[in-house]
């Protein structure tokens, strides 16, 4: 933390270019590579998403991941996307932690599948 008290990452966050929206349902992360959990959204966009996870995400690694959309039905859509991790930090919850991630490569579908995700009320 620096002298104000504010996480050095918190500028970058306050300056994000698209809007988040929550995630209000339980939407686990899986790394289509390994098929390993990397952790929970928080928060998503259409250019990146907030992850909660269980462990410190190596930096600026690089993932393939899936992802679940909640919709009208009752099984959740999903979208798979190459993700960047941007920053990571601990928010002072016991074996936490919080990781920014970049969507650096997604098909047209599920680009627009998010889209249409990202319009809906909620």
């Amino acid at each position: 933390m620096n002298q104000a008290g504010h996480h050095p990452h918190q500028h970058d966050r306050d300056q994000r270019r698209t809007r988040r929206k929550p995630v209000a349902f339980a939407a686990t992360v899986m790394d289509v590579i390994t098929g390993e959990p990397m952790g929970q959204i928080g928060n998503l966009s259409g250019t990146g998403m907030l992850l909660i996870c269980p462990a410190a995400p190596q930096s600026e690694a690089i993932h393939q991941v899936r992802l679940p959309l909640s919709g009208d039905g009752a099984v959740p859509q999903y979208i798979e996307a190459g993700i960047q991790e941007q920053w990571h930090e601990s928010p002072g919850a016991a074996d936490l932690v919080w990781a920014g991630y970049r969507i650096i490569a997604i098909s047209e579908e599920d680009d627009a599948r998010l889209d249409a995700w990202l319009a809906l009320p909620g």
